[in-house]
Order: structure tokens, then C-alpha cells, then sequence
């Protein structure tokens, strides 16, 4: 029992630090295309500034919820279904926009279909590992 507890504490930080890095690289690379100068908009060519506000602000979200999964609070399993949920509601809108003709970045696709399955697979993960009437996960 000693050993599996141990394994969720090291899962629960490996997926926090990868949280809160996703969290930081997303606003960071948003930020650039939002505030930086027009290279970087060019470089980002056809991106959907609805997809891209929302991933710049979900990285401060991001970077939260990782806390809250290092600090092994239980909020973090509730905040990690929330981005979940709603990256994949802005996902299904991205689709719409692509199906009505919108112009897109192939790799805008490729990047939500990976922010998708991240979040799905932490707030699965912290869902089965909680601890029943805890204060923290795992």
C-alpha cells in the first residue's frame, strides 16, 4: 500500500509540473501572437483568434490547476474537468468554423486535439485517484 500511495504522489507531481509548463509555454506563445509585433502574427498565419484568446487565457488556468494538483487539493480535480470540458467545447466550435468554410491552421487542429486528450486524461486520472472524503488527491 506504502508503494502505491507513493507512485500516485510521484504521478501527482509529474502531472502538475506538466500542467503548469503546458500553462506557461500557452500563454507564452498566445502572448506572442496577441501583444507581440506583426512577425508574429504572420507566423502564425490563419489562427482563429477566437481559439487562440481562449488558449492564451486557459494557460493562467493552466498553470493554476497544476498548483492545485502539486498542493494535492481537491478543487484541481474539478478545475482540470472544467478545462477539460471546455477546451473541448471550443474544439467542437473550431470544427464548426472549419465546416463552414473558416480559414485554420492545420497545426491549430493538431494543437487542441492535444490540449483535448491532456486534460481529459488528468481529470481522469485525478478523479479515480481521489481519496474519498479527503481534502487532496491522490
Amino acid at each position: 500500500m506504502q508503494k502505491k500511495t507513493g507512485n500516485l504522489k510521484l504521478f501527482n507531481g509529474i502531472i502538475a509540473a506538466v500542467a503548469i509548463l503546458f500553462g506557461i509555454l500557452t500563454i507564452k506563445s498566445g502572448g506572442q501572437v496577441l501583444f507581440g509585433d506583426d512577425s508574429n502574427r504572420i507566423a502564425a498565419g490563419n489562427y482563429v483568434p477566437f481559439v487562440l484568446w481562449f488558449n492564451f487565457l486557459a494557460g493562467f488556468i493552466y498553470v493554476v490547476a497544476g498548483l492545485g494538483i502539486l498542493l494535492c487539493k481537491s478543487w484541481s480535480m474539478w478545475l482540470a474537468l472544467l478545462i477539460a470540458l471546455t477546451t473541448l467545447s471550443v474544439f467542437a466550435t473550431l470544427g464548426v468554423h472549419i465546416l463552414t468554410g473558416g480559414a485554420y491552421e492545420p497545426r491549430t487542429v493538431a494543437a487542441m486535439t492535444l490540449r483535448s486528450t491532456a486534460w481529459v486524461a488528468i481529470s481522469v486520472f485525478l478523479f479515480r485517484n481521489m481519496e474519498k472524503g479527503a481534502n487532496h488527491v491522490a
